[in-house]
């Protein structure tokens, strides 16, 4: 009876999760999908992020070379497509739709307080955009790091429940009955902190590195302004 008994008994984590009970798998294979899904952001996000930085420093670099505002335009149009070369755009863009209208006008070709007021508005607007579009998917990490210990913890509560059904079913309560099914319950909590660590770290670091690309762009957009009040367009 003895050998019967500890043969039956689980001796690893996968025979835990092989013997589980049908809702502990189920609660298993969410959380691996939320697992998979996590790193696919991760690795997703770390590329944007490399890439947009690499694009970000070689862009600055000729921009820093520039001294009037025609050569950063072509600059722009002959770099690789990034978030610096959009907002650079979007700028001479809202110059030459500005001057168009005052030309037509007589008045000088350039801009009052209000219109540099008006610029600074369209920067922001642009640099929220690129912000937006780089940060995309971010907030699900956190979604990840907060869902996942609570679906730990139902797996966790059903594999309880399930043991004491089975102790109770078996008329008996000594510690080699109620162990597996305890076991069993904890690898869904286990499991759910596998997935919700990295989640976590991986919000933090990509929320931390948004912001400060976002404040480097807006740093961007304030040179541009400079640039043109240096050229007497402002």
């Amino acid at each position: 009876m003895f050998l019967q008994i500890k043969s039956a008994i689980p001796s690893t984590r996968l025979e835990l999760i092989a013997n589980a009970s049908d809702e502990t798998k189920v609660v298993l294979v969410v959380l691996v999908v939320l697992s998979l899904l996590s790193w696919a952001v991760m690795l997703s996000k770390w590329n944007a992020f490399r890439g947009a930085d690499r694009d970000g420093r070689a862009f600055m670099q000729e921009f820093h070379k520039a001294t009037r505002l025609e050569e950063v335009a072509a600059l722009a149009k002959r770099s690789r497509p990034s978030a610096y070369t959009r907002v650079m755009q979007r700028a001479v863009d809202f110059l030459n739709e500005t001057q168009m209208v005052r030309s037509a006008g007589g008045a000088p070709a350039t801009l009052s307080g209000s219109q540099v007021q008006a610029l600074r508005l369209v920067l922001d607007a642009e640099t929220n955009l690129e912000r937006e579009r780089l940060g995309s998917y971010i907030p699900t990490l956190a979604m990840i790091g907060s869902v996942s210990p609570l679906l730990g913890l139902l797996g966790t509560v059903l594999g309880i429940i399930e043991a004491f059904l089975g102790v109770a079913r078996g008329g008996s309560g000594n510690l080699a009955a109620i162990a597996p099914g305890v076991a069993e319950a904890l690898i869904a909590t286990a499991t759910a902190l596998a997935v919700a660590i990295p989640a976590y770290f991986g919000y933090n670091i990509f929320a931390a590195r948004l912001n400060r690309f976002d404040g480097e762009l807006d740093g961007f957009g304030s040179e541009v302004i400079a640039l043109m009040a240096r050229e007497g367009r402002l």
